[in-house]
């Protein structure tokens, strides 16, 4: 009879969890499903399943607009995605290590300024930074979105590197200190090894965050053949004439596998980085 229970229950939970996993994916399988088909049925089916299907929607796409091809955007954006991740990953751990591991003058002042600077909303750094920018003569490039990066402004980077380095055992330090190592020996050949699950977290969220930015990328860049996948897209949408909802909805899909392709890689260390957040947290 216990087994029977335990049985329904299990069952009930499997069906639940296979609701709930549609409920969530169907926004997904619906723009999956609209790339296949013509334009002027997108709107008139409402089904998961297209009465016609067609890879009109992904050529004329792919082809762009304004004659210039998507591959362009994926190109600029995979090359600032790689820039970002190359920023926060050698300042936010340098930033961590200082905070962590070494003492310095104003060490306590400096951290709470950085806790500080967490809790601000993006919005009310927005319009002194443009001025900045533009006095540089910065805008209209991709310094603006690049260079904060290699100056350690993402506090949220930081403060998780902090808390990661914080839980290695400072015993190691010691033993690096008698074999010679200095300061920045200590930080290349110990800390920065035993920081691979904080690492990948790092490269996962700046990737994610970077390929998905659209409104930082709308105010700072404005040469078409700079445009990002997130700009590129909204060419396909025109707010006076006729949208290319088709293509859109195609190119959408196209620009989502990389980020799906790259997280089913990585599952492993992002699951291992996110617990060992919560476990040193």
């Amino acid at each position: 009879m216990m087994k029977r229970r335990e049985q329904m229950y299990g069952t009930i939970k499997l069906v639940l969890l296979i609701l709930g996993a549609f409920i969530m994916l169907y926004p997904l399988l619906w723009l999956l499903s609209s790339s296949l088909k013509p334009e002027k049925i997108i709107f008139k089916e409402v089904g998961l399943i297209p009465s016609q299907i067609t890879l009109e929607n992904y050529i004329k796409g792919w082809n762009g607009l304004s004659g210039i091809n998507f591959g362009v955007y994926f190109k600029n954006t995979i090359f600032l995605v790689l820039l970002c991740i190359v920023g926060n990953l050698i300042t936010c751990s340098m930033t961590g290590y200082a905070f962590a591991r070494l003492n310095f003058l104003g060490k306590n002042l400096l951290f709470s300024v950085l806790m500080v600077s967490m809790m601000l909303p993006f919005h009310v750094v927005l319009l002194p930074r443009f001025v900045m920018f533009n006095a540089l003569g910065w805008n209209d490039s991709y310094l603006p979105l690049v260079v904060p990066k290699f100056l350690a402004t993402e506090g949220f980077f930081c403060y998780m590197m902090v808390q990661f380095m914080r839980g290695i055992p400072r015993d190691l330090d010691e033993a690096a200190r008698v074999d010679g190592c200095g300061t920045v020996q200590t930080y290349f050949r110990i800390i920065m090894p035993l920081c691979k699950s904080a690492v990948t977290l790092v490269t996962v969220l700046t990737l994610i965050w970077t390929w998905n930015d659209f409104f930082s990328q709308l105010i700072y860049i404005g040469n078409p053949d700079l445009f990002t996948i997130a700009l590129g897209l909204r060419t396909f949408i025109d707010a006076t004439g006729v949208s290319n909802y088709g293509q859109l909805f195609a190119m959408s899909i196209v620009s989502l596998l990389p980020i799906v392709f790259f997280f089913v890689i990585a599952q492993k260390q992002i699951m291992e980085g996110v617990a060992m957040q919560g476990i040193k947290g």
